[in-house]
């Protein structure tokens, strides 16, 4: 399938929603793309030649068909679509599965470059799940918190966090006060909570976003 656009991303984005059209319950980790023409931007910023890609997939015929999604609540909904949206604009054959309980949303991405959706100490992944949560709240739905996750990233980062948060806790226990590294809201959570129950150790956050960390201190 080739598709234009403005940029590669969004050529790409297009070429595979017409791939999914031709093929209900398609695998885009399995789609390949060849970029024929990154475009160009006219003189002075007037104008454009658009960006070509090709997309293509082995085997159509044998992707598995999709989950059901009849009983699907709006919320679920919004949240798969804007993170396909995001993950295909990036060039990344990422298959999105979204699944919703008590407490929260749940968007899984498998498949695809998934070190390029994650990002740097996770930074594109937390982005793309701060705007996935934003996007519930503007929609002024009192809704539950957005997680997502790829390749197993939030439990690697949980006991990482733990680890890092043990650590401070033992130096405070004997009379330090330790500012770990700048973290999320989410993370300092985390922190948080590993250490509430421990004796002789106390935490409070400081600093200002995006550099707020959380301090250790003795109790």
């Amino acid at each position: 399938m080739e598709a234009t656009g403005e940029t590669v991303g969004e050529a790409k984005w297009k070429a595979l929603r017409d791939l999914e059209r031709l093929a209900p319950g398609l695998d885009k980790a399995g789609v390949r793309f060849q970029v024929v023409s990154e475009g160009e931007r006219g003189l002075l910023g007037v104008g454009y030649t658009p960006a070509r890609v090709i997309a293509s997939v082995d085997a159509v015929e044998e992707a598995p068909p999709p989950a059901s999604r009849d009983d699907e609540t709006e919320n679920v909904t919004r949240v798969r679509e804007l993170v396909e949206h995001v993950v295909a604009a990036m060039g990344i054959g990422s298959r999105v599965d979204v699944r919703e309980d008590e407490t929260g949303i749940l968007a899984t991405c498998t498949g695809g470059d998934l070190g390029l959706l994650i990002g740097k100490h996770g930074q594109t992944i937390d982005a793309l799940q701060y705007v996935a949560n934003a996007a519930l709240s503007r929609g002024g739905t009192a809704g539950k918190p957005v997680t997502v996750d790829a390749a197993g990233y939030r439990d690697r980062r949980r006991v990482t966090l733990e680890g890092i948060a043990l650590r401070g806790a033992e130096r405070a226990a004997r009379g330090e006060r330790v500012l770990l590294e700048p973290m999320t809201a989410a993370e300092r959570k985390i922190v948080h909570e590993r250490l509430k129950e421990l004796e002789g150790v106390e935490t409070s956050s400081e600093g200002t976003e995006p550099n707020r960390y959380v301090v250790v201190f003795p109790a």
